[in-house]
C-alpha cells in the first residue's frame, strides 16, 4: 500500500468515524472502499456488462396488472397524468 495524506472537512471525519465504529472497520478501510466504488462507477461498465446486467433482471419483477407489457403507454399516461 502507498501512504497518502488527505484533508477532510470536520463533518466528513465525524461521519466516517461514526460509520467506522458501527461497522467495526477503520476509517482508512472505509476510505479505500469508497475510492474503489468511485473509480468503478466513474470508469463505467462496458456495453456488454450493461447488457448482461439488464438481462439479469428480466422476469425478476411482477405487477398486479396482467396487461402492463401490452398497455404500457396507457399505464404510463395514467401514472404521469397524461392522456
Amino acid at each position: 500500500m502507498i501512504r497518502t495524506q488527505i484533508q477532510l472537512e470536520e463533518n466528513q471525519v465525524a461521519a466516517l468515524q461514526k460509520l467506522a465504529s458501527e461497522r467495526r472497520q477503520s476509517v482508512a478501510q472505509l476510505i479505500r472502499t469508497s475510492v474503489d466504488l468511485f473509480v468503478q462507477r466513474e470508469a463505467g461498465a462496458g456495453q456488454a456488462d450493461r447488457l448482461e446486467r439488464a438481462k439479469s433482471v428480466i422476469g425478476k419483477f411482477s405487477s398486479a396488472s396482467p396487461d402492463v407489457s401490452r398497455l404500457h403507454d396507457a399505464h404510463l399516461a395514467d401514472a404521469y397524468g397524461g392522456k
